[in-house]
């Protein structure tokens, strides 16, 4: 439409819906495709479980890491969909663990067992056991299915609806009745249906905030770094390693307190079974680490195309945090006559074209096979592509060149004339209502939607007001990424929803800590240490003063 009211030319739109956003873009997806391609994302989420331990808090702070470090690297979706698969089948054994262990207890305790076959080969069971014939766990499977039989027998007697594959008519019994019934048998107790709970909201909680923490883990950080730097493009002030050092503390603080603030609501406020690493463990932590241990053990040794992707990982994450620190010379001063030149984006473009080129087997290997069997690399095109979020691409497009349009029509200016009362008040002020507007809007609306429209205004404010647009674009950049409140406020909080342990209400309550949580972390990081590191309290030279500029 620009091109059509006179606003811009055609050519002068299109160049920028191809930016160097796009091109860190690429680099980044390239590395993702290889890590789930070869399982790297698996063995880091597994290992981190079994270091941390199963105890129902610290398997919860062990998925939290895992998914923090995860989605650092990866997209926030990515990240819920690959580990929750995982945390659904601990959650399964935990409650088959429970189920057996009941079992037992009564057995020894001397109740009867209405079902005298199951009692039966509960005796056989021990005495088998005791002469070393059989395994355990392999008996405890079959009292189990034999319990759920005979209760699925006994709740099914006299319902005239009883169909053969199971299922129970719904023409012949109450929805509402089928709904309690059914989540009876889902959850043998309240303290099994809070644990799913937890887990599921941690996973969904944790691949957000880890997102925070670096340029390329999130779409709205990539999106505010390529419109700050459009802007203002004499700052070179925003990059990988000062964007880290700001947001790294903020991560951390915000993943323990979401975690005690999850762990009240679900496991109460009782920390010291999570806290202390006693060497017996029950029924339920062996069940579990039992079955993460398995499927660590499946994952086998790292092969060659983990340990190079695990490489090239590694040396993209040291060039990105040296290219240009802040407190230490980066070897971005290597090349003083070229000033500008190399970005975030050249190592990711640089580093991600290898995954088309290296070998996805050992060379040595591929050298004594040479025309035996195809050529094959770390990652194919049509790979990538499948991994591409092409989409948001497209969206951030154009909310380049309506930043653009605004700029080039004057509305900026217009804008921040309207908002220039806004200076009379505190600095914290403005900047916490901007975030808590930026917060709400995002629950309802996509994150780079919401990020796309708000940055040109929040320009436009900090001009107005003569604040230093940093003190006012980080905060609600990170605040953009709140959207913890419902289902549809973001793709992770959707992953968890479906797999059916949460209401929306579930959500809306933890979410609303975490958001509070997020807020008020981020209010004291960029009232402490975030001004020194940026120099927050002076208004830049490279900023335009709106006081002193004319609307056209």
């Amino acid at each position: 439409m620009f091109p059509l009211f006179g606003i811009m030319k055609s050519s002068e739109v299109a160049s920028v819906y191809f930016k160097d956003f796009h091109v860190l873009l690429i680099g980044v997806i390239c590395l993702a495709t290889s890590i789930e391609k070869w399982n790297l994302h698996k063995r880091i989420a597994l290992r981190m479980v079994i270091i941390m331990g199963v105890n129902p808090g610290r398997l919860m702070m062990g998925f939290m890491l895992s998914c923090v470090f995860l989605s650092m690297w990866l997209s926030n979706t990515s990240t819920a969909a690959m580990v929750m698969p995982i945390v659904e089948a601990v959650l399964q054994q935990i409650m088959n663990a429970e189920a057996v262990t009941d079992v037992t207890q009564n057995t020894m305790n001397g109740f009867t067992n209405q079902a005298l076959e199951l009692h039966e080969k509960e005796s056989v069971m021990k005495k088998l056991e005791e002469k070393g014939q059989i395994e355990l766990e392999c008996c405890k499977e079959e009292i189990v299915k034999e319990k759920e039989n005979e209760q699925m027998k006994q709740k099914n007697k006299g319902m005239n609806g009883y169909c053969p594959d199971g299922d129970i008519q719904a023409s012949k019994v109450e929805p509402d009745e089928a709904m309690k019934e059914e989540a009876v048998s889902k959850y043998k107790s309240e303290k099994d249906h809070n644990l799913c709970k937890g887990m599921c909201l941690c996973i969904a909680y944790s691949s957000t905030i880890g997102g925070l923490t670096t340029i390329t883990g999130t779409s709205t950080n990539l999106i505010f770094a390529e419109q700050f730097n459009m802007h203002y493009p004499e700052c070179h002030c925003i990059n990988f390693g000062s964007w880290f050092i700001l947001v790294l503390p903020m991560t951390v603080i915000i993943m323990v307190l979401s975690w005690v603030w999850l762990h009240i609501i679900y496991f109460g406020f009782n920390f010291s079974k999570a806290l202390e690493f006693r060497k017996e463990k029950s029924n339920r932590e062996k069940a579990s680490i039992k079955l993460i241990e398995e499927a660590y053990k499946k994952l086998g040794p790292m092969g060659y195309p983990e340990i190079v992707t695990l490489t090239i990982f590694c040396f993209m994450a040291i060039l990105w945090f040296t290219r240009n620190p802040g407190f230490f010379p980066g070897w971005f001063n290597l090349f003083p006559q070229y000033k500008g030149f190399a970005t975030d984006s050249t190592v990711a473009l640089l580093l991600g074209i290898l995954f088309f080129i290296l070998p996805a087997e050992n060379p040595a290997s591929v050298l004594k096979k040479r025309g035996e069997k195809e050529y094959t690399t770390l990652i194919t095109w049509k790979e990538f592509q499948s991994c591409m979020p092409w989409e948001i691409s497209l969206l951030v497009g154009g909310g380049f060149a309506l930043a653009k349009g605004s700029e080039v029509s004057g509305l900026s200016l217009w804008v921040g004339s309207k908002l220039e009362p806004l200076g009379t008040l505190p600095v914290w002020v403005i900047v916490l209502v901007s975030c808590l507007i930026v917060t709400s809007v995002t629950e309802v609306a996509s994150n780079p939607a919401t990020i796309t429209i708000f940055l040109p205004i929040l320009v436009a404010l900090s001009e107005a007001t003569h604040i230093n647009p940093l003190y006012l674009l980080i905060p609600s950049t990170l605040c953009t990424s709140f959207a913890f409140l419902l289902p549809v406020s973001n793709p992770p909080n959707a992953i968890v929803f479906g797999y059916g342990h949460l209401t929306v209400m579930d959500m809306v309550k933890a979410g609303l800590g975490v958001n509070i949580i997020g807020i008020v972390v981020v209010m004291i990081a960029i009232s402490t240490w975030a001004i020194p590191l940026f120099d927050l309290k002076t208004y830049p030279s490279w900023a335009q003063d709106l006081r002193n500029a004319t609307i056209p």
